[in-house]
């Protein structure tokens, strides 16, 4: 699925790399066209797909966005659920969606993964010796429905 070009997939994958260099936590992004149930509902169910609730201190960050039908969802694992505010999702949120209104999906992927990465650093920082990637830094490409 041609969502995203080359250089944009790349732009997306530096920008979790580069947020994972402070972190021990882990961030994807999932695409994909469309989605034909509740979008937390889906993202949830990619969450786990992705083995996203497998990284050993519970710190995984999922961006899910369905281009087409125009839904996202950012949701993450147990562990800096219970540390970041109640309403940092729904903020990390908002500040995306002022990209995605001007049509930037990439750039608000990216401002989504750097909040997402400086609070992961805040509570979950960067083990030199001890961390390893976990997850994979390449965006997940789904079917749809």
């Amino acid at each position: 699925m041609a969502v995203f070009n080359d250089e944009e997939q790349q732009r997306i994958r530096e920008a979790i790399a580069e947020a994972e260099k402070h972190t021990s936590g882990e961030l994807r992004v999932c695409i994909e066209k469309t989605c034909s149930e509740d979008v937390l509902d889906r993202t949830a169910k990619y969450f786990y797909q992705l083995d996203m609730h497998k990284t050993k201190l519970r710190n995984g960050v999922l961006i899910y966005v369905a281009v087409v039908d125009r839904k996202f969802a950012i949701i993450g694992d147990a562990g800096i659920n219970q540390v970041v505010t109640d309403d940092f999702w729904d903020s990390t949120k908002e500040d995306m969606l002022n990209h995605f209104k001007t049509g930037d999906i990439v750039e608000g992927i990216v401002t989504g993964i750097k909040i997402a990465g400086d609070q992961l650093g805040k509570y979950f920082p960067h083990d030199l010796d001890n961390d390893t990637d976990e997850l994979s830094n390449d965006v997940a490409f789904m079917d749809g429905d």
